[in-house]
C-alpha cells in the first residue's frame, strides 16, 4: 500500500507530479477547499491520510498535532511557489 499525502490549499498542485511514487491527492480533489485546519486534520486522520504536506507554519501553534496518527510535513521556502518549493522535495521524501 502506497503513502496517502494530501496537498494543503497553499501547496501548488503541479508539485504532485514530483510525489508520483505515492498516492497524492489535492484539496479540490478530496472537495475539501476551505475547510480550517480542525476540521481537516479530522478529515484526514478519517480518509486515513499518512501524511499532510503544508506550508503553514502556524499550524503547529494552532492545532496539537502531536497527537495525531499521521505526519504534519512543513515546507519552509521564501514563498509557495512551485520553483521555490521544488528544491525540497527530496528532503520531504
Amino acid at each position: 500500500m502506497r503513502m496517502k499525502i494530501l496537498l494543503d490549499e497553499c501547496v501548488p498542485n503541479p508539485l504532485k507530479r514530483l510525489l508520483a511514487d505515492y498516492d497524492v491527492a489535492t484539496m479540490r480533489q478530496m472537495s475539501w477547499n476551505g475547510l480550517k485546519n480542525g476540521e481537516l486534520l479530522k478529515r484526514l486522520v478519517e480518509a486515513q491520510f499518512d501524511v499532510l504536506l503544508t506550508v503553514d507554519q502556524n499550524i503547529e501553534y494552532q492545532q496539537n498535532i502531536a497527537e495525531l496518527p499521521l505526519a504534519v510535513v512543513i515546507m519552509v521556502a521564501r514563498n509557495n511557489r512551485l520553483e521555490a518549493l521544488e528544491p525540497l522535495i527530496p528532503q520531504v521524501i
